[in-house]
Formats: C-alpha cells, sequence, structure tokens
C-alpha cells in the first residue's frame, strides 16, 4: 500500500496513564475508504486508541500520521487533523439552547468561517442524509436520543472530514434508537467513507466492517476479515471474548 493510499498508520505507539500502559506497541495501517471495527473486552484500550488519532488523547512514543500529516505534540498538528476527522461520541455532546440547525452549523461558521446560508444549506444536506432534515428547527430536548445521536453524526458531517471516528455510538440507546444510528453508519459506510468504530454490535461489525481489530489489555491481538474473525478466531482471547458476546 502506498503512502498516498493510507488513511491512518499506528508505527509502535505506546500510550500511558502514569504507570497504566494503556497502548501497548500499536502497529496498523487503514487504507483510504476502509471500515475498521475495533473491539475487545472493556479496559482493553478500544476508545483510548482511536482518541488518539484526532488528538484527544496525547501518546508517549511511536509515529501516529493522520490524512499525511503527523500527530506531535504541536498544536498545528492536532487542528490540522481535527479538520480532516469527525468523531462521534458516545453520548451526543450537542448545545441544550442551539436548536439541530445551528447546532450543524456552528463549527462551519465560526471555525472555517463558512457563510451562514451555506453552513445551512450544507447542513440541511446532511440532516436529510440522517433523516433529521424534519426535525432542524428542534431543540436537542425535544429529541430521543437516537434523533440526537443522528444530530451528532449530521453535525460531524457538516465539517466534510476525510474519516470518521464513532466511539461506541450506539451503547447509551434504546434498541429501536441503535438501530436507526447503526442504519446511518451502514449508508455511510456504503458512500466510501473512511471509518474508525469501537463498538459491540457484533452484527453491525460483521455486515459493515472490511477488517475487525480486536484488542485486549492494551494490544492489537488479531485483525482479520469478520467472516474469518467470527467463524475462525485464532486467538484463546478472541474465542472468549466472541462466546461471551455472542452466546451471553
Amino acid at each position: 500500500m502506498s503512502s498516498t493510499d493510507i488513511a491512518i498508520k499506528f508505527e509502535t505507539l505506546n500510550k500511558h496513564y502514569g504507570s497504566y500502559h494503556a497502548l501497548v506497541d500499536i502497529n496498523l495501517e487503514v487504507a483510504r475508504g476502509e471500515k475498521i471495527v475495533v473491539c475487545g473486552p472493556s479496559g482493553s484500550g478500544k476508545s483510548t486508541l482511536i482518541r488518539c488519532v484526532n488528538g484527544l488523547e496525547p501518546h508517549q512514543s511511536g509515529k501516529l500520521t493522520v490524512d499525511g500529516i503527523l500527530l506531535d505534540d504541536s498544536k498545528t498538528a492536532v487542528r490540522d487533523i481535527r479538520d480532516h476527522v469527525g468523531m462521534c461520541f458516545q453520548h451526543f455532546n450537542l448545545f441544550p439552547h442551539l436548536s439541530v440547525l445551528d447546532n450543524c452549523t456552528l463549527s462551519p461558521i465560526c471555525t472555517h468561517k463558512i457563510p451562514k446560508a451555506e453552513a445551512e444549506a450544507t447542513a440541511m444536506e446532511f440532516l436529510t442524509k440522517v433523516r433529521m432534515d424534519q426535525h432542524a428547527h428542534k431543540y436537542p430536548s425535544q429529541l430521543s436520543g437516537g434523533q440526537q445521536q443522528r444530530v451528532a453524526i449530521a453535525r460531524s458531517l457538516c465539517m466534510k472530514p476525510d474519516i470518521m471516528l464513532f466511539d461506541e455510538p450506539t451503547s447509551a440507546l434504546d434498541p429501536e434508537s441503535i438501530s436507526e444510528v447503526l442504519d446511518v453508519m451502514s449508508d455511510l459506510a456504503k458512500g466510501g467513507m473512511t471509518m474508525m468504530c469501537v463498538t459491540h454490535e457484533m452484527g453491525f461489525a460483521r455486515k459493515v466492517a472490511d477488517r475487525i481489530v480486536f484488542m485486549d489489555a492494551g494490544e492489537i491481538v488479531e485483525i482479520a476479515d469478520p467472516e474469518s474473525f467470527f467463524t475462525n478466531p485464532q486467538h484463546q482471547r478472541s474465542r472468549k471474548f466472541l462466546d461471551q458476546v455472542i452466546n451471553h
């Protein structure tokens, strides 16, 4: 794979919280347009891994290159990377005092200096994409959890990222809302967006992912295509995890 085909590259990346070694010698390349699902038991380093990608968590050693930009300690690198990378969290983090439309236009107007009319047109385009255009003038408190998460996805898309990160975006939702959000994410995947997603939704992972990255104790234990991972996992830790999430 040439360097221009690589969206994200981890090279012997290590992350510590004091004496706790949260990420251990991570080596991983994510191709442009690839859909990666990161899974593993709680505390395995999944969220820390993707939070490193946009500089929310600094790493202590190794290299991380995102969209051709080397992520170092400089504020410039972090700012440049965040211009290319969108992120959707477990909790929606919408501004409660702003309408859906204003939530989506705030960053384009304030950060990228996009004219208001253009920002609103873009926001409506992406709200339509996530099937929330009819709710553009409502406030977050008037929406269900699934609707708020779809707005959060649209808000990220309004910055026109090359890469989307999802950190357990459905874990705080009820079953009906989970389905709504996963449908939107599946549509994004079909559209060719480069995605890294931390999730426990194994049905989604099997259907959408190009590769599964399984983590445990801060290490990447196994990388495989979905069919191989679910039918013939190579490591005891992978087999134990799948047994727990599928059979319980």
